[in-house]
C-alpha cells in the first residue's frame, strides 16, 4: 500500500486556518505565568539557602561579620524576589487566561496542521488493527499460550509469502512460509481455513483469495 498508494505522503505538513472564535492561551498571560514560575523557583532556592546558612567555626568578629553579610545579601534577594513575584501575580490577575484567535495580534496568529490526511491514515491504521485482532482471536483457539497469537499474526504479516495468480481457476493463491514449530503451522492452517471460507476476491479483480501454508519441505 505504501508503494501503490503512497500512504506515507498522506502524512503531510500542510496547514489550514483556525476559526476566529477558537479559544487559545493568551500569550501575555503565558509570558507572565512563565516569569512567575521562574521567580517562585528562584525564591524557593534562596529560602533554602537562607535556612541552611549557619555560623561555622569560632565566634570571632571576622566569621560573624561574614555570616551577617551573607545573611543580609540573601535576605535582600528574598525580599526582592517576593516583591517581584507578588507584582507579577497582580498583573496576571488583570489579564484573561484565554482569548480568541481574532484577538491575537496579527504577527502572533498561526495556522494548524491539516487534519484531513491524518484522519485518513488513522482510519487505515484502525482497520488494520481490527483485522489483526480478528486473526489473533482465531489463532488463540489453537495455541497453548494465547499471548502468542498477536505475535504470530505480526510474524505472518512480515514473513515471506509466495503469491501465485491462477487465471484459469480465477484464484490468487497466497502461500505462507512455515514457522519454527509445527504447532504454529497448524494454527496458521486453521486461520487459512477461516479466511478461505469467506471466499473473498482480491479488490479490483475477479480472483478469489486462497490461503495456505507451505510445508517444511516446500
Amino acid at each position: 500500500m505504501r508503494e501503490n498508494y503512497n500512504l506515507d505522503r498522506l502524512i503531510d505538513y500542510r496547514t489550514e486556518s483556525i476559526p476566529d472564535t477558537t479559544r487559545v492561551v493568551n500569550p501575555c498571560y503565558r509570558e507572565l505565568d512563565g516569569k512567575i514560575r521562574s521567580a517562585t523557583s528562584t525564591l524557593s532556592r534562596r529560602l533554602q539557602e537562607f535556612g541552611a546558612l549557619h555560623l561555622h567555626g569560632d565566634i570571632e568578629a571576622e566569621n560573624v561579620q561574614r555570616f551577617e553579610n551573607d545573611k543580609a545579601k540573601l535576605q535582600e534577594q528574598i525580599n526582592d524576589l517576593t516583591r517581584k513575584s507578588e507584582q507579577l501575580k497582580e498583573e496576571r490577575k488583570n489579564i484573561p487566561h484565554h482569548i480568541t484567535i481574532d484577538q491575537l495580534p496579527e504577527e502572533q496568529r498561526f495556522d494548524r496542521l491539516s487534519t484531513q490526511s491524518k484522519h485518513l491514515v488513522d482510519t487505515i491504521k484502525l482497520i488494520a488493527y481490527r483485522a489483526e485482532t480478528s486473526m489473533a482471536s482465531v489463532l488463540k483457539e489453537h495455541l497453548s499460550d494465547p499471548e502468542d497469537a498477536r505475535r504470530l499474526v505480526k510474524k505472518i504479516c512480515t514473513g515471506e509469502t509466495d503469491i501465485i495468480v491462477d487465471n484459469q481457476n480465477k484464484t490468487l493463491i497466497v502461500r505462507l512460509h512455515h514457522q519454527a514449530c509445527n504447532a504454529q503451522d497448524e494454527a496458521i492452517r486453521k486461520l487459512c481455513e477461516e479466511l478461505n471460507a469467506t471466499e473473498t476476491t482480491f479488490p479490483g479483480t475477479d480472483l478469489r483469495l486462497v490461503y495456505g501454508v507451505i510445508g517444511p519441505d516446500g
